[in-house]
């Protein structure tokens, strides 16, 4: 099992930068695909971007590349999302998700088995 905490969200204006940090409890953690899911006022829950338990493959939404990069750290618990060049439409709570390995990163939430609570991103235009 899983415990799954958020950090970094916060106001950032178009065209800054965030790092958010998911950590992690449980010695499992390193046998864990993370992803990172964020959800926009009226909008459905939308998967960012994620990667594999040993950090060898990651998968990203069209929408993100070449601004967001995923990493982690096995040793400390810690699944990065790095944001740059924000913009307004990338508001929204950003939560990241844990499951076991599969053979492809799955991009539906129901997929998942342990959430954050989520941390909120405003980027103001």
């Amino acid at each position: 099992q899983a415990q799954l905490v958020e950090s970094g969200g916060g106001l950032v204006q178009a065209g800054g930068s965030l790092r958010l940090s998911c950590a992690a409890s449980g010695r499992a953690f390193s046998r864990y695909t993370i992803s990172w899911f964020r959800q926009a006022p009226g909008k459905e829950r939308e998967f960012v971007f994620g990667i594999t338990p040993d950090g060898g493959r990651t998968a990203h939404t069209d929408s993100v590349k070449g601004r967001f990069t995923i990493s982690r750290d096995n040793a400390k618990n810690i699944v990065y999302l790095e944001m740059t060049n924000l913009e307004a439409e990338d508001t929204a709570v950003y939560s990241c998700a844990a499951r076991r390995p599969s053979p492809t990163i799955p991009t539906t939430a129901g997929e998942y088995d342990y959430w954050g609570q989520g941390t909120q991103v405003t980027v103001s235009s």
